[in-house]
């Protein structure tokens, strides 16, 4: 997570170059900083929005907005230079909230699949269990385990006499290379993949369910206003239920004038909700696991085979790498908040109230 030198070529040559590098990745960081901004926000000013789901999808544009004061703008000073200026306690503290900020973004996605799991597979239970706390349990686990895996490195840090002019996680002690990657990445990417499997399976047998049941009983209304003469006009409303058919039989009178019947097919009309709902659900997971997985997927395989074999790979994948893997906290909000309507409709409203 941490830039190592471009080639010499490049460096300190092509002026033009370096400006628009710093110029693009700081346009990256400030988009990620303030798309997150606008969904902390959001979800403080809609009441609706105040659910334990919710609030994991707070916690990770929390997390997500970390990275973006902490860490990236560091990182495109370091990128675009190519030299550490800052010292070597900004450097250890910068290089503690990269990996720290990160992996608890990314372990917050396994947060908020779990917590998707559990709502699909034990609806009724969870609901029950789905409380603020326990959504701060998770919360927090999350955070001790990113905290664990970014310590280690503390422990063998050598403080220099000389001047330091780089930055970089100490690839030697190759046991905590395996540690920290399979920590903050392999793992959770495989409880990621069995759990949004287990989640699509789930919401195609719905969808099936639902797309291959016969028509049942329907729920049918009727309003039938009467109006009679030197009388306030009344109202009487009728539900019936039916297989396949409906119909309403009235009767004219001289105290009737006029009759209006409305039937409305409400329990066939939930359904089709439910499974756009679910159809509209299974293609955003399938956004949010590719884009995780193609943001961290070629940092986390550099990370691991580089100290095996550090000749196999051009030094400037690294700095591609790793921003590759920030650019998924900017992600991050967009497809969470695009892919819910209530966020929609509250990120709109927030917007006319910020221009009022």
């Amino acid at each position: 997570m941490e830039p190592l030198s471009f080639c010499p070529e490049v460096k300190g040559t092509n002026l033009a170059f370096q400006a628009g590098l710093g110029v693009t990745l700081a346009l990256i960081t400030f988009a990620t900083t303030l798309s997150n901004a606008f969904v902390i926000a959001t979800i403080y000013q809609s009441r609706k929005l105040h659910t334990p789901a919710n609030f994991l999808i707070a916690s990770l544009a929390v997390t997500d907005l970390l990275v973006s004061i902490l860490v990236m703008p560091i990182s495109a000073l370091y990128t675009v230079s190519q030299t550490w200026t800052l010292g070597q306690v900004v450097c250890d503290i910068w290089l503690s909230s990269d990996i720290t900020c990160c992996t608890a973004s990314i372990l917050h996605l396994c947060v908020i699949a779990l917590d998707r799991y559990w709502a699909i597979t034990d609806a009724v239970e969870y609901a029950k269990k789905r409380t603020p706390g326990r959504a701060a349990g998770m919360i927090a686990t999350a955070w001790v385990i990113a905290i664990s895996i970014s310590l280690p490195p503390f422990f063998w840090r050598q403080v220099k006499a000389e001047e330091v002019t780089s930055c970089n996680v100490n690839t030697d002690h190759i046991f905590y290379t395996i540690y920290s990657t399979f920590g903050a990445f392999y793992i959770p990417t495989l409880l990621l993949i069995a759990l949004y499997g287990r989640i699509y399976v789930e919401a195609r047998k719905r969808i099936l369910k639902q797309s291959h049941n016969k028509p049942g009983k329907r729920l049918t209304s009727a309003h039938l206003i009467t109006n009679s003469p030197g009388s306030v006009a009344s109202t009487t409303s009728l539900n019936y239920g039916t297989n396949d058919t409906s119909s309403c039989d009235t009767t004219s009178s001289a105290n009737v004038s006029q009759v209006k019947v409305t039937v409305s097919d409400s329990l066939l009309e939930k359904k089709r909700i439910s499974a756009a709902r679910e159809r509209k659900a299974t293609k955003t997971l399938g956004i949010i696991l590719g884009a995780y997985i193609i943001c961290w997927l070629p940092f986390f395989i550099y990370t691991l085979l580089v100290p095996v074999c550090e000749s196999c790979f051009h030094p400037e994948l690294f700095d591609i790498f790793t921003w590759l893997g920030y650019l998924n906290s900017l992600i991050n909000p967009i497809i969470y908040t695009m892919s819910n309507e209530d966020f929609k409709q509250a990120f709109h409203k927030l917007i006319r109230f910020r221009c009022w």
